[in-house]
């Protein structure tokens, strides 16, 4: 399902890369028959629901359809979990019998199997709304074009999660229990399949040159890139980046500014363990390192809305939040204000300080508190009465969520309080 992935040789050989060639050239022709056959799209349709992907050999979910899988698989999960160890089994499998496929994974696979995991359980939980799952996985499609996953790709994948449900469950295996997962997995990939069709237009991944880099703390870097081509985000949004050491490996990262003419993006950066892209990121890049970006997502900020905005940040959360004041010092609605509150251990984990002081100077309409004793979410609640504010929250899981619950005690919609939820991605 999800490839965040590295250059790792594979014992790649000649029929190897040749039943890879006849794979791809079956993906092409698969594309040109859907394109063929499929009907007139017809006007207010939403393909998501009835069949996900908008082609007839993908699983359809309807009615309770999804809903009757759902209590299958969740009935029956004991049979074949832990998942980690059912994840184990599938990609052992799949590189076994298709080693061509490695090299699209990275070297150490515990990141992508902890993915896989969390994907897994996202599709049981939700697969009784088959709609809404529908719409987040057009969007995970969109995001693995960057990854180089083509559609005969899950081919292999669902060859393997079969082998793999067989070996858990052993003697308890029962085709009712298999049919329930592939019909869960072939919706997933119709859905994701349309999504990536439907983004042909748009780039899977731009290139970027580094062009500033500025250790703020001995763990935390403030990167600045330029773009070769317009890099289209929203103030508020998050993109992934893929560091050269690590080839197809990629993490979100929030844009820590508002969209420049000169096409420069900054990232805030913080290393979060050894080895990995944020290490790479703070402790191995210089100027004129290139990098490449994934498209960017999410939806921090809503459009059309002017109420005055509530914004609150901890750690690196910061970025999105800069980014969003950046933009309403451009585009503010006339009345609007905004308060930005900031969370940190001390005055020194205040890392951008010096920049928002100076964002702020002569705007009447901002405020900035930094919160460096007690809890965010107490010094957020008692500062004023939010109730009629659109709130944004970035940070940490766990300050997100103590936030998030202070200001709906308070009366604040849990509609007008806004923070990202990553795709399970």
């Amino acid at each position: 399902m999800d490839h965040s992935s590295s250059t790792h040789p594979a014992e790649g050989t000649a029929p190897a890369t040749a039943e890879y060639d006849r794979l791809i050239a079956r993906h092409h022709a698969m594309r040109l028959r859907r394109t063929l056959l499929a009907p007139p799209a017809s006007s207010g349709g939403d393909p998501g629901y009835g069949d996900p992907g908008g082609h007839g050999d993908h699983a359809r979910y309807g009615g309770d359809d999804g809903a009757a899988d759902q209590q299958l698989i969740r009935r029956d999960l004991d049979l074949v979990a832990p998942l980690a160890e059912l994840i184990d089994h599938l990609y052992a499998v799949m590189f076994r019998r298709r080693p061509y496929l490695r090299p699209l994974f990275p070297a150490s696979m515990e990141f992508q199997q902890a993915h896989l995991e969390r994907i897994f359980r996202h599709l049981v939980d939700h697969l009784h709304q088959p709609a809404e799952l529908a719409r987040t996985l057009r969007q995970l499609g969109r995001d693995h074009r960057k990854l180089g996953v083509r559609p005969v790709h899950y081919e292999a994948f669902e060859e393997a999660l079969c082998a793999a449900l067989r070996h858990r469950a052993g003697r308890d295996w029962t085709g009712e229990l298999e049919a329930a997962w592939v019909r869960m997995l072939r919706f997933a990939v119709g859905a994701m399949v349309a999504g990536a069709d439907s983004a042909l237009t748009e780039p899977p991944y731009w290139h970027a040159v580094v062009t500033g880099h500025e250790r703020r703390r001995p763990d935390l870097a403030v990167l600045r890139v330029r773009t070769g081509e317009p890099y289209p985000y929203r103030a508020g949004q998050y993109g992934t980046v893929e560091h050269p050491a690590l080839p197809h490996t990629w993490r979100q990262y929030s844009m820590g500014c508002a969209p420049r003419a000169d096409n420069a993006v900054e990232f805030h950066v913080r290393r979060t363990g050894p080895g990995g892209v944020s290490a790479a990121l703070v402790d191995h890049t210089d100027v004129g390192d290139r990098l490449r970006l994934g498209p960017p997502r999410g939806s921090l900020l809503p459009e059309g809305d002017a109420r005055d905005l509530l914004l609150v940040a901890g750690g690196t959360g910061l970025a999105p939040m800069k980014a969003i004041v950046e933009q309403q010092a451009a585009h503010r609605p006339p009345g609007r204000r905004v308060h930005l509150f900031i969370g940190a251990r001390d005055r020194a984990d205040l890392y951008d300080w010096q920049a928002l002081a100076e964002l702020g100077l002569h705007k009447p309409w901002l405020s900035i508190t930094p919160v460096t004793s007690g809890r965010l979410a107490d010094a957020v609640a008692s500062a004023g009465d939010w109730r009629e504010h659109l709130a944004c929250v970035s940070g940490p899981a766990g300050m997100v969520a103590s936030v998030r619950g202070r200001l709906v005690a308070t009366g604040l919609p849990p509609a007008r309080l806004r923070h990202d939820q990553a795709l399970p991605h």
